[in-house]
């Protein structure tokens, strides 16, 4: 069966400010040393299993020229680009009735734009299983993550071990994110993985799960489908995707529906949520610091400092985040690096939208 993919591009990257902003969002930008952005890198990881023409990129309207800017090979009519924000089971749904409308049935690949992925070959046969198992009877699967540590961030997905399908575990149920004591909980159990937001499935299955579990979803999805490609298309969009519930695929999905099955992921995954993810993905220096741009440091330590072309020096410094752009610069004290978004709500009750 034909192997599709939908890559979900539409975050705003809040917690890389101010080098992630409303025009220029984390996924468009590079922050590994080869200078290829992130999703760049999402679609060049899948090739293998993924032709370019079945790949579609689910967006913002704002995003749609850097989108094909960035993916010249990507068909224009691939990128869906959503009028408004309705978290990831509209999201979704958008991407399954364009597919549909297209194949009459395949499997289906929902992958997040933003991740990073250290092996891509154990990441390939992953996705590979995942799409086996899709493809009988009416599978859903999800790729969870082998947690080698009591993270709080991240939500966790139980699994049962008794029941075992290949590879593959049931689903026993979705959490959200824990305390750092239910973490290790978690942790000691061996039976919790962390949700990485990746799925499989066939367009048909997770249809049929939207009609079952969101109606009124699935109905407003079906009058987008039957105008793609019409004059029409994207006035009934506005109108349909506007009057959608904002809800999410695990709740809205996932913690509902049957012959739900994961898949244990241990091919070096890191979600890039914050700052903090730059210390993971590239090498520090002696001094544990890592730095791009031009960086003199005194007595400085385990510290993220990223610049330009202005000289950054600094001195006595230990565990912060420096980031330097053209308008603004961002000092944070690592602990404090999921706080950022707080920046962003000041900036808007202020009417300083430029910084945004």
């Amino acid at each position: 069966m034909k192997v599709t993919a939908l890559i979900m591009a539409g975050g705003r990257g809040e917690r890389f400010w101010p080098r992630s902003r409303k025009s220029l969002p984390k996924q468009f930008l590079s922050l590994t040393d080869d200078g290829k952005t992130m999703i760049q890198l999402t679609i060049e990881r899948i090739l293998p299993l993924v032709q370019l023409e079945d790949i579609y990129i689910a967006t913002n309207r704002d995003y749609k020229k850097l989108a094909l800017e960035q993916l010249p090979g990507i068909p224009e009519e691939n990128i869906l680009c959503e009028p408004i924000g309705r978290n990831t089971a509209p999201c979704i749904g958008l991407g399954a009735v364009h597919m549909a409308k297209k194949y009459e049935d395949a499997v289906m690949l929902v992958l997040p734009s933003d991740h990073q992925i250290k092996f891509t070959k154990m990441f390939l046969t992953t996705l590979r299983d995942a799409c086996s198992l899709a493809e009988k009877n009416k599978n859903l699967v999800t790729v969870g993550i082998t947690p080698d540590y009591p993270e709080t961030g991240y939500g966790y997905i139980k699994f049962d071990s008794h029941e075992v399908e290949g590879r593959a575990f049931r689903v026993d149920r979705f959490v959200e994110k824990p305390t750092l004591e239910v973490a290790k909980e978690y942790l000691a159990t061996e039976e919790y993985l962390w949700n990485s937001g990746m799925f499989a499935w066939k367009i048909s299955s997770i249809l049929k799960n939207i009609q079952q579990f969101m109606p009124d979803t699935y109905n407003r999805l079906q009058r987008i489908r039957d105008v793609i490609g019409t004059p029409e298309q994207e006035v009934v969009l506005d109108r349909e995707f506007h009057a959608m519930e904002s809800q999410s695929i695990d709740y809205g999905i996932m913690e509902k529906a049957e012959d739900i099955y994961i898949l244990p992921g241990t091919f070096g995954w890191d979600d890039v949520g914050s700052w903090l993810a730059v210390e993971r993905i590239k090498k520090t220096n002696e001094f544990g610091n890592v730095v791009n741009g031009n960086i003199i440091t005194v007595n400085t330590r385990d510290c993220i400092i990223q610049g330009g072309k202005k000289l950054i020096a600094t001195v006595g410094l230990e565990d912060l985040i420096v980031v330097d752009t053209e308008d603004a610069t961002l000092i944070c004290a690592k602990d404090s690096a999921g706080d950022i978004k707080k920046v962003l709500e000041n900036l808007k009750i202020c009417n300083r939208d430029e910084y945004i």
